[in-house]
């Protein structure tokens, strides 16, 4: 991990595209500005957590979508 010091209005530049900027500084609370492209995604550390594991879960299920699938008659479908 990198550990930067920064004063408020002072940025940093991250692959040529992204660009961090301090906004405020409060006790032990900081206000950070973003500047980046349109395409990026950004996502608070808990929300793409969540998203994660959501998604692995999805991928669980796949396994029960690769078997035979049964119709409501009970029969199951031909391949």
């Amino acid at each position: 991990m990198l550990y930067l010091t920064r004063k408020i209005g002072e940025s940093v530049i991250i692959n040529d595209n992204i660009e961090v900027t301090v906004v405020d500084i409060r006790g032990k609370s900081i206000k950070l500005g973003f500047t980046f492209p349109t395409d990026a995604t950004v996502l608070r550390r808990e929300i793409y957590e969540r998203i994660q594991a959501e998604n692995q879960a999805a991928a669980g299920d796949g396994a029960a979508l690769r078997d035979p699938v049964t119709l409501q008659s009970g029969a199951k479908s031909s391949r």
